[in-house]
């Protein structure tokens, strides 16, 4: 399983994702979305977690081995195999586009930004590392230390100055939140208040 970071037994450890997940909660909340594509979605924590409640959710992923999983625990869910660089949907095709850990893989972040926005008619909530600590977080926990903390696939760092600098020319309304060690951003395409 690759996001079996998500389900540890270090209490600290837990009650940092388990407040990461509130504020995605939180901001899908107020957003208030009738359907939403979860691009990324790896394994399919959200829907695991109930992040997304009864909303109409479409799962896009490239592992075929991340879709199939959700299919374990989330059998009604509809899972795509795509890329968030090109995704496989009309403009406007969900209410809202969640993108979680993802931006920090990718060499063109803003390209994939633009095409999240692209097929959002009300919000985009995305998260990433929030570098330095992500990095430290890592390293206390023993992870990548040959590496010093970074994760062998992360190719972009973010702190909140350089997330919210790569999202503002993009849309109208930006809100950054802290969810250390992530950082947190619901994004509205231009026109949408």
């Amino acid at each position: 399983m690759a996001q079996e970071k998500y389900h540890v037994n270090n209490p600290v450890v837990a009650f940092l994702i388990r407040r990461f997940f509130d504020r995605i909660a939180a901001m899908l909340g107020a957003v208030g979305p009738h359907s939403v594509l979860d691009a990324g979605c790896g394994e399919g924590e959200l829907l695991r977690r109930g992040v997304l409640g009864s909303v109409h959710t479409v799962s896009l992923d490239r592992s075929l081995d991340g879709l199939t999983e959700i299919r374990t625990h989330t059998p009604a869910c509809r899972p795509v195999c795509g890329s968030v660089l090109q995704l496989p949907f009309a403009r406007a095709s969900f209410d809202a586009v969640v993108c979680l850990e993802v931006l920090e893989h990718l060499a063109d972040p803003a390209a994939a930004v633009q095409e999240l926005l692209r097929v959002a008619r009300l919000a985009v909530v995305l998260s990433v590392p929030y570098e330095p600590y992500f990095r430290l977080g890592n390293l206390l926990r023993g992870k990548y230390l040959d590496r010093l903390g970074n994760h062998p696939e992360h190719i972009q760092h973010w702190n909140l100055r350089r997330f919210r600098n790569l999202l503002s020319p993009t849309v109208c309304e930006v809100e950054v939140v802290e969810a250390f060690p992530w950082i947190v951003a619901c994004v509205r395409p231009k026109g949408k208040r």
